[in-house]
This record gives C-alpha cells, structure tokens and sequence, in this order.
C-alpha cells in the first residue's frame, strides 16, 4: 500500500499544473462618450438612476404590472430554471474535485448440485459482506479544475441571461403599455374630432333646409366624417391588442386584464437622461454583455479541459470492508478487506481523436470572442440608436404641440366664419382635416417619445437594481 500511496502523493503535487490556455478579458476598444447623448431634450425628465425607474414615473398601473410581471413572467421562470441548473451543475462539477465514496454490503447464499459437490454435498455456501469503496481522480494537469471553472462560467452566463430578459420583458412591458396609453390618446382625439364633424354636419344640413347650403357641403361633410369614424376600428384593434400582450407579460390569460386597462389614462412621461455615463460603464452593466464574456470564459476553460487528454489520467481507487461466512462473524477481526489501487489511463495511441477534439474547443473559443465582440457592437449600436430616437421624438412632440393648439384655434375661427356668412365649408372642413391630423400626430409623438425613454433605460441596463425575480434562489 505505501507505494500507490508515495505515487499519488506525487501526482497530487504535480497537481498545481494546469493545461490550457487561463481566460483574459478581450481588449476591445470602445468609444469615450455617447455621440447623441448631447441631443437629449434639456426639459427631461429624470427618474432617479438609483431606483427602479417604472416607480419614478407617477404611474401606479405600470408599476404595478411591471412588478407583476417579474413575479409572473413565464419566461423568466424559465430563464431562472435555466440558471438553477447551471448552479446544480456547477456544484456537481465540484463534487469530482473530491473522492467519490461508495457503500454497500451483501448477503448470499450459494447451492450446488450433487454433482458438483465435492463427495456429493449439497449443503449451501452463506457469505456476507460490507465494504466502502473511494475513487479519486488525481487532477494531474487541472483537467477537473478546468472543467470546474467552465460550468462556473456557464453559470454566470446564465445569470447574464436572466438579467438580459428580465431588462428585456420591462422593456417590452413598458413600451407596450406607452402603445396603449397612445391608442386610447389617439382613441379620444379621433371620436372628440368626429363629435365636431358631426355638429359640422348638422350645421350644413339645416343651412341646407334654409335655402343657404347645398346638397354637395352635406356630401362633403358626411364623407369627411366618415373618413375620421374610419380611423376609429383600428385604433381600438391596438387598444385590444395592447391589453392582451400586457396580460401575457405579466403571466395572465389574455383577457384578464381588458377591465383594468380599459379606463383612458394619460401617456407616461418618460424621460431619460445619461448622467455621467460612458460606454464603458455601460457595458459593465449590460447583462447581455456580460453573459456572452462568462460564455467565452467558459469556451476558454474547455480547451484546457480538451488538453487534458495529451497526459495520462491518474485515478487513485480503494476498498474497505468485512466479509465473513456467517452474520455473527461479519465484524471479526479476521474478517476485514481492504484494496487500494492506482489506476492509468491515456489516450496517446487515440492522439488524432484527441487533437480533433482540442481543435475543436478552440474554434469554439473563436466563435464565443466573435459573439462578445458582435454583443459590445450591438449595445453600442442600441445605445446611440435609443438617444437619437428619444431625442428627435420629443423634439417633434414640441412642435407638434404647437402646431394642435394653433390647428385648433383655426378651427374654430373657420366655424365661426362660417356660420357667418364669411366663408364657405370647405374652408371649416380643411381646417378640422387639420386639426384632427395635428391632434393625432402629437398624440403619437407623446407615445414614441415615451417609448424612446423606455429604450434609453433598456439600452443602458439602468434602474434595475435587482436582476433576479422574486422567485429567483
């Protein structure tokens, strides 16, 4: 026994060497500002960064279901799933670090045949035995180290991609209920708009009846208000549809919540404002940044997993145990077993095989960088990309506003002109056109300037200060 022992001793010392090549983070230059943050509006309004940012809003209802739906989401229950078993992995893994020890025991009995027998005895043969066995890989180069740090990696990846979809199902929560507070905006605009085009109509009627209008005012007026009823079957299709996608999210039947939402409420206003932020503090905080560079950890740890199979693995096994022919004898003293053995084995006559499979983890290791260079690319690329749209929307919101409360007054100032005598219709039914086109414009720019502050906030990981849901272990 002192030899195999002596040899694993050595072996375990030989141990600190580990093959493969060890992970560092790729050096990938990045820009020193945002080149759009400069065209956020200055009358932004800022929640604060700190805090989850659906709560700094003023809104109780959206709050509400975005709290919902990290509790809910079915697909974040099935990302955290994902994320518990590269945990259970991970801890598995761990275990190989260690000796795997084994009990069991038996007891038998054997008959022979007569013939068999020696002088044709039939009696039976009884055994027992208890024995507990260990196997303990000695991790000669670091292939279960390398193995332990992969799934390590891996885990962390799968964090990343918890915290990639929670920041991705706020998003899409949010920017689905700006569409619906927008369609019922617009809602409002189109049958307030149409209100007035019906009293247009009967104003043009009764001058009609008087002798001082003409059955082609009534036609244009019926067709303009028939214009403006058109719009309104599609816009409560968004409304519905709006509501049925929020219940989704928020791990409902589609129908659950068209009670909730039904009643009308303004447009959030959702500012964004970048602070001092750089690219490079985003990217720290991106979690689908991060999950892509665990995942090229990873990629790099299985190389030296792969390598491992160049040097002869050593596995150090032994046995313990008792075995008697009788039950009362189990535990004698003359009744003890022991085993303690150390076992080679090497792939070098499979060297190709081996080789192929090294090769192989190192082009996966060149897809894996890739992946991480494309991810910084892409949230670069979403970051510029949500300050111009959130900026250039609220620029337009402000003319827009502008250009609803002077088509309004115009309005008005053609009605009256027209009721006296001053001018004909066809000069009130261009100025409602108008004014229903300027009303419904502003609306939609309220809801794309909210839904660029969403993407602002999505983009840059901010305001989620906890990424894991409620549920999460």
């Amino acid at each position: 026994m002192v030899r195999p022992l002596a040899i694993s001793v050595l072996a375990a010392a030989l141990a600190a060497c580990t093959v493969g090549p060890d992970y560092v983070r790729p050096d990938m230059p990045v820009p020193d500002r945002f080149v759009r943050a400069a065209e956020l509006p200055a009358s932004a309004v800022i929640p604060d960064p700190a805090a989850r940012f659906w709560h700094s809003l003023g809104d109780p209802v959206l709050a509400s279901l975005v709290d919902d739906a990290l509790a809910a989401n079915r697909d974040l229950h099935a990302a955290l799933a994902n994320l518990d078993r590269a945990r259970a992995l991970l801890r598995g893994a761990r275990f190989d670090q260690a000796p795997t020890i084994t009990a069991g025991g038996d007891a038998r009995e054997t008959r022979s045949s007569r013939d068999q027998g020696p002088g044709g005895d039939t009696d039976a043969v009884r055994s027992y035995a208890v024995q507990a066995t260990a196997r303990w890989e000695i991790d000669l180069v670091g292939r279960v180290r390398r193995a332990v740090e992969a799934q390590q990696a891996e885990a962390w990846a799968r964090a990343g991609d918890l915290g990639a979809l929670q920041v991705a199902v706020v998003g899409d929560l949010a920017r689905t209920y700006v569409d619906l507070r927008g369609a019922q905006e617009r809602l409002r605009v189109a049958r307030a708009n149409a209100e007035v085009q019906r009293e247009t109509l009967r104003l043009v009627e009764t001058l009609d009846g008087a002798g001082r209008g003409t059955a082609f005012d009534t036609a244009r007026s019926r067709a303009q208000l028939e214009s403006t009823l058109a719009r309104i079957p599609a816009l409560e299709t968004a409304e519905a549809v709006a509501m049925h996608r929020l219940a989704v999210l928020t791990g409902r039947t589609p129908d659950a919540l068209v009670d909730r939402l039904r009643a009308p409420s303004p447009i959030p206003a959702i500012g964004a404002d970048i602070a001092d932020e750089t690219p490079a503090s985003v990217l720290r905080r991106r979690p689908d940044v991060a999950a892509a560079e665990h995942r090229l950890h990873a990629a790099t740890a299985r190389i030296g997993v792969e390598t491992a199979d160049l040097f002869p693995r050593l596995t150090l096994g032994g046995l313990f145990g008792t075995q008697a022919g009788g039950a009362g004898d189990l535990f004698g003293s003359g009744s003890r077993t022991g085993l303690v053995a150390l076992g080679i084995d090497w792939s070098f006559l499979d060297i190709g095989r081996v080789r192929a499979r090294i090769r192989a983890a190192e082009a996966g290791a060149d897809l894996a960088l890739a992946q991480y260079q494309q991810a910084v690319l892409v949230a670069l690329e979403e970051t510029e990309n949500a300050l111009v749209r959130h900026a250039r929307a609220g620029h337009e919101a402000e003319h827009l506003q502008r250009a609803a409360t002077e088509s309004a007054e115009a309005a008005r100032l053609a009605r009256v002109r027209y009721q006296a005598g001053a001018s004909g219709l066809l000069e009130v039914l261009d100025a409602e056109r108008v004014r229903l086109q300027a009303e419904d414009a502003l609306a939609d720019a309220r809801a794309r300037a909210a839904t660029g502050g969403v993407g602002v906030y999505v983009a840059l990981a901010g305001g989620w200060p906890e990424r894991t849901p409620v549920a999460a272990r």
